[in-house]
């Protein structure tokens, strides 16, 4: 771990908070005790000043933590907070028609997404975002949560692929966009090239758009990372998408915990300063709150910048069940916890994606108020 972030973690100064009531109290505040600059010294500082698993436990155990799905024969209602708004807008209806156009291809679409009228709108912040899939539609992996296609040998990708992503986004008038990819172990670069020639090419067009690329673990291989975490970007995102215990549950085989956490780590280190780097999990897979807060424990201490919490959805009956739904309430705490392990966005909620517009629009904010720091 780097001693300068553990130290800058360790030592940042965090208000505590406590989820279930308010304690009134007139003695004075006692001084917070030293804690060692390692992992276990993170826990023993959480512990004594951040809220505890307890007050998860004291969820589940009242109830309030998550509803049931169900039986397969007798599945049950979503709850109210899942419920889906109607895609629509003249910038959604402008944008699905360029992507008809370009024959290109959203995450927002393939994974059929609840937020994609908010997000190509840009909704009440304003900053219009949307999520592209670049090296095709078909993936070379297939994990369990996914409805994107699958096979050992998908097409080539389209060499001018680039060129056309960078030209389309270019004329959306969005401020921030991701740029995604199926997995390609067919491919010897396993497509990072491609990642980082539109990132480039997008950047000559729009200087001032912010660029996050969402990318696959690339088998670890520190030469593609390396090669997508110089090309310009604002993000690097690679999702985790699980809690470390249930990662050969839910991803492909060969996707693992330490895998993807060691990408997000030298992601770190070749990136220009000021790049953040982010990650994201899906809650409702059968974890556990020790899991998560264990597995938020290891992103943090990995250096990671920003962390998104959301709810699974199982995308077809073929696909992975959904074994509970996540309370609004209990997506609050996770957030809470995250903000006080260090990070510096937290976005949770059941609604919630890896690629989410309001959390994008904080993340601008976050980039542009780095860079006037800098500036002076």
């Amino acid at each position: 771990m780097n001693s300068r972030l553990t130290s800058t973690l360790l030592t940042r100064s965090l208000k505590s908070r406590r989820f279930f009531s308010t304690l009134s109290s007139s003695s004075p505040p006692e001084p917070s005790p030293k804690f060692t600059q390692t992992l276990e010294g993170l826990r023993q500082r959480l512990a004594a000043d951040s809220p505890t698993l307890s007050d998860f436990v004291r969820l589940q155990d009242e109830g309030e933590y998550s509803v049931e799905v169900g039986t397969k024969k007798k599945p049950l209602p979503k709850p109210k907070w899942m419920k889906e708004s109607i895609p629509g807008g003249d910038k959604y209806i402008q944008i699905k028609k360029v992507l008809r156009g370009s024959k290109l291809h959203t995450v927002c679409e393939e994974a059929k997404c609840p937020n994609i009228a908010e997000c190509w709108s840009g909704g009440e912040t304003g900053t219009a975002t949307a999520t592209i899939m670049i090296l095709g539609d078909t993936c070379t992996r297939g994990c369990r949560f996914c409805n994107v296609k699958t096979s050992r040998a998908p097409p080539p990708p389209d060499p001018n692929e680039p060129t056309k992503v960078a030209e389309a986004i270019a004329s959306w008038g969005l401020d921030y966009v991701v740029i995604t990819s199926v997995d390609r172990d067919d491919l010897p670069d396993q497509g990072s090239v491609h990642f980082a020639e539109t990132v480039q090419k997008l950047k000559i067009l729009k200087p001032k758009m912010l660029i996050e690329a969402l990318v696959p673990d690339f088998r670890g291989d520190h030469s593609c990372v390396e090669k997508v975490a110089t090309s310009g970007l604002d993000v690097f995102a690679h999702n985790i998408e699980t809690v470390e215990e249930l990662q050969h549950v839910v991803r492909d085989r060969r996707a693992n915990f330490e895998q993807s956490l060691d990408v997000l780590v030298k992601a770190k280190e070749y990136a220009p300063a000021g790049t953040l780097t982010k990650t994201s999990i899906m809650l409702g897979c059968g974890e556990t709150p020790d899991q998560v807060v264990k597995t938020m424990e290891k992103v943090r201490a990995a250096g990671v910048d920003v962390m998104t919490f959301g709810q699974y959805m199982q995308p077809s009956k073929r696909h992975m069940r959904v074994s509970e739904f996540i309370t609004p309430e209990a997506f609050e705490k996770y957030r809470v916890l995250g903000m006080d392990m260090g990070f510096r966005y937290v976005a949770s909620g059941p609604m919630v994606r890896s690629s989410y517009k309001a959390g994008e629009f904080y993340i601008k904010s976050m980039i542009e108020k780095d860079r006037a720091a800098s500036a002076v």
